[in-house]
């Protein structure tokens, strides 16, 4: 099984460009460190912390329909119910999810899943 990087997407509204045309189908590749990092230096993020949300999809959507090249300007152009969908289809795709662990109950011999969440695991360490 190979590890996917990108994922496809078609926006509720859709991106209408310069010329009327109308994009609804992209794909979002997986964020890097540097796609978190390096938009914390651009003054625009410096000044406006909601800026973020803009440079970083404009560093992960890799495709919008035809477009050639999606950069902020284009994500600037989005209606928000189609900002809102990418914003969580980003927390959706690089969120790690949590590993299970199958365990069997001690009492009634039932076998289950449990998250294990290491975060709050190692919270109580320090």
């Amino acid at each position: 099984m190979a590890f996917q990087t990108e994922y496809e997407f078609e926006l509720p509204r859709g991106y209408v460009d310069d010329s009327g045309t109308l994009h609804k189908r992209g794909v979002m590749r997986l964020a890097t460190a540097a796609d978190e990092i390096l938009p914390m230096r651009d003054p625009r993020v410096q000044q406006n912390q909601s800026y973020l949300t803009i440079i970083l999809l404009a560093r992960v959507i890799t495709r919008l329909g035809d477009v050639k090249h999606v950069d902020t300007k284009t994500i600037e152009k989005l209606f928000t119910a189609d900002l809102a969908y990418l914003q969580n289809l980003y927390r959706q795709i690089n969120d790690l999810e949590s590993p299970k662990l199958h365990t069997t109950c001690p009492k009634c011999d039932h076998e289950y899943e449990v998250e294990v969440d290491f975060l709050s695991v190692t919270e109580g360490l320090s």
